[in-house]
């Protein structure tokens, strides 16, 4: 499928935005202000596609992603991208020589725990303040140049809102990347060639509490060969104790092991939900 215009976490300058240059540059593209609204974007066919963070090394999953995809808009996950992440301090330039004493921070909240240690070294006196992404901090923090504030948030942000980087690679671990998914309303083929690799994802439901279920569901990949890399719980918010599990395999869908997996699953009396087979591509 050729894609023609995107949906992102925007403003402009955040990460999402940088992983969409990556995957498609030269396309049009639209920043949204919230994950939800990228994803209502798709939804209400706005956009063809939606860009949205789903997991970083650091903090793990970006539950408000996982939550929405599941529980308020069934979309299909048609590719993948993985940037590196690197975190910088940034302040209006008026403020350069007394960025020491600044009176507030800001930044997403994923951005402002991936800074935990730098942020407690220097600044345990200031709280933190969350924004719907790091480039709307960063944009913040342009436009009220009378306040001393600073914004933790990339290079391109720094360039865009035209802010004096003050400190560099803030990140706590050196090895920081962050996954965006690319969403679609159905299973389609991106017109993207050279990707990494491909992954199918599942959604799968145990049946009623009885001992040995989980191990029973990863026997099914076990046994075929399939490899997980990567397997995680979510509450199904219908009570305590009643969970949901992503699955990735590192595989494309095919005509014989994913779908004799998913047959035997169900035949466990799992439930099972194809979130998405498709590319992925690592920067």
């Amino acid at each position: 499928m050729n894609i023609m215009n995107i949906g992102y976490l925007g403003p402009n300058a955040t990460f999402t935005a940088q992983a969409v240059a990556n995957i498609f540059p030269g396309k049009e593209s639209k920043p949204y202000r919230t994950i939800p609204a990228c994803i209502d974007a798709v939804e209400n066919g706005e956009v063809d596609v939606a860009v949205v963070p789903i997991e970083n090394t650091i903090e793990g999953t970006v539950n408000l992603t996982i939550d929405y995809l599941i529980h308020e808009k069934q979309l299909k996950i048609v590719g993948e991208v993985i940037i590196p992440i690197k975190q910088h301090l940034m302040v209006h330039p008026d403020n350069t020589n007394a960025w020491e004493n600044v009176e507030g921070i800001y930044s997403h909240p994923h951005a402002i725990a991936q800074c935990h240690k730098f942020l407690y070294n220097n600044f345990s006196r200031i709280q933190p303040i969350e924004t719907t992404s790091t480039g709307a901090a960063a944009k913040f923090v342009s436009e009220h140049p009378e306040q001393n504030l600073a914004a933790i948030a990339n290079a391109i942000a720094a360039k865009e809102y035209g802010l004096t980087i003050v400190k560099e690679d803030i990140h706590d671990f050196d090895n920081n990347h962050t996954r965006f998914v690319v969403l679609h309303k159905d299973m389609v083929d991106l017109d993207i060639e050279n990707n990494t690799g491909n992954k199918t994802t599942l959604m799968v439901t145990l049946p009623s509490d009885q001992a040995g279920t989980l191990h029973q569901v990863l026997s099914v990949f076990a046994w075929r060969k399939l490899n997980l890399s990567k397997i995680e719980s979510r509450p199904m918010k219908t009570g305590l104790g009643n969970y949901f599990f992503l699955i990735d395999i590192e595989q494309k869908m095919d005509e014989i092991l994913i779908p004799s997996a998913i047959a035997e699953l169900e035949a466990l009396g799992s439930g099972v939900t194809v979130l998405g087979s498709y590319p992925y591509f690592r920067i």
